[in-house]
């Protein structure tokens, strides 16, 4: 809708237009991507069934595994058809992601909206969207938003919000919505006075930030097939080890670029993000070779890679559910503190990982706080009415009362108490 409306230019990805390699070359194991998909089918019905029952979540991988999906650490192209499927959408592996909310993340994102994922080629950026949006209420230059300015400190009660810059100026304000990435959040890059509330930051170290990296070389020449979108690459030795490339010279993207990028998420990531830019490089280009070892690679004429889990305003790229975690957990990532409220794509507990779940959440809270702004207890939101602050649950209850810690549950009652002999 957005894309639409200002006109951004985006490409189909095509996940059917792949090819498979190892270090010996192009190898098709692709029928194993259908196997993924038939066990994730399988995967995807139970972990329904466990969110409208109230059954406990699992892990990714339980849920994969019980499905029939169950990969052996050595089995590298098996490892590579995985991260194709769950982890490059997730930014963590099956064993660090829930199983309830990773499906129905995923299910109300593509099934809700559209199974197609376009791939932004606009010179632009999303900027294009985030520009296109603030000249609805803003004029240029206008003074009201403060571009490059370093928030170091939130001053918040229930009578308003300061926040004070690293400059030595301050805002002052009658409500405030926090949009910091939860990366960020984890950081403590940020004080807060009074201190956030145990529950609060209990539910911003409980979720899990993520990193992506894309590594970018373009050549004087394309020497890879032209008519492919995607390689996926499986390691002899390492899982996600430079595993997805993505051609910029394919038609409908960047014709004649000779661009071609790979992806890395995780520890990868943060491996990399150490690097230098010739170490990082000169990993690249081997697996390059190994995956066109018929092929005279050049020295790409040009090479770039960003480092958003260094960066102080993001500090990781999207934030994933981990197993375990509940939904009311996840509520109190959403609840204000006072007149200080929060938004962004983590606190979405539909649309977390996705750029959509930052819309939607900034909306709704803009939604809320210009209501209280106005005097109107409620505001109806979509086919939901939502009055005064949000909800939060202190404490969080778990699922086993003491009375269950008994031998007959395989626990000894007295090893829950230190003694005081010596």
């Amino acid at each position: 809708m957005l894309a639409k409306k200002y006109h951004l230019a985006n490409t189909y990805s095509d996940y059917d237009s792949i090819l498979t390699y190892d270090d010996t070359g192009f190898t098709d194991f692709s029928g194993l991507i259908d196997e993924y998909e038939t066990a994730y089918d399988k995967a995807a019905a139970k972990a329904g069934r466990l969110l409208v029952q109230n059954l406990q979540d699992q892990t990714m991988r339980a849920g994969l595994s019980t499905a029939g999906w169950n990969p052996k650490h050595g089995d590298m192209k098996r490892q590579a058809a995985e991260w194709w499927n769950w982890d490059w959408e997730a930014a963590f592996p099956p064993e660090e992601s829930s199983f309830i909310f990773g499906v129905a993340g995923s299910n109300l994102t593509f099934n809700q909206f559209s199974d197609a994922n376009n791939f932004v080629i606009d010179p632009r950026g999303y900027s294009a969207i985030i520009d296109g949006e603030a000249s609805t209420f803003l004029t240029k230059s206008d003074t009201r938003l403060l571009l490059n300015t370093r928030i170091t400190n939130i001053t918040y009660s229930d009578h308003g919000v300061t926040v004070y810059n690293h400059d030595g100026s301050c805002v002052s304000a009658d409500y405030a919505i926090s949009t910091f990435s939860l990366g960020v959040l984890q950081s403590n890059a940020i004080g807060f006075s009074p201190q956030l509330p145990g529950w609060k930051q209990d539910a911003i170290q409980n979720f899990a930030m993520g990193t992506y990296t894309k590594v970018f070389l373009q050549f004087n020449e394309t020497f890879w097939p032209e008519d492919t979108q995607y390689f996926l690459y499986a390691s002899p030795t390492t899982r996600g080890y430079y595993p997805v490339w993505q051609s910029l010279s394919t038609e409908g993207f960047m014709p004649g670029s000779n661009i071609i990028f790979a992806t890395v998420i995780g520890d990868e990531s943060y491996r990399i993000e150490q690097q230098t830019d010739e170490e990082t490089k000169a990993e690249a280009m081997e697996v390059l070779r190994q995956m066109f070892p018929n092929v005279t690679i050049p020295e790409p004429i040009a090479f770039t890679y960003p480092r958003w889990a260094s960066e102080p305003w993001s500090f990781g790229s999207y934030s994933n559910w981990p197993a375990g975690t509940s939904l009311l957990a996840h509520q109190n990532l959403r609840a204000n503190t006072g007149r200080l409220w929060f938004a962004g794509e983590a606190t979405s507990a539909e649309y977390f990982g996705f750029l959509h779940g930052a819309w939607f959440e900034g909306r709704e809270a803009g939604a809320q706080v210009a209501a209280l702004l106005q005097g109107r207890p409620c505001v109806q939101y979509g086919n939901d009415r939502l009055c005064g602050e949000r909800k939060h649950y202190d404490p969080l209850t778990g699922t086993s009362p003491l009375s269950q810690y008994t031998l007959l549950n395989g626990w000894a009652v007295s090893s829950l108490y230190e003694s005081g002999d010596d």
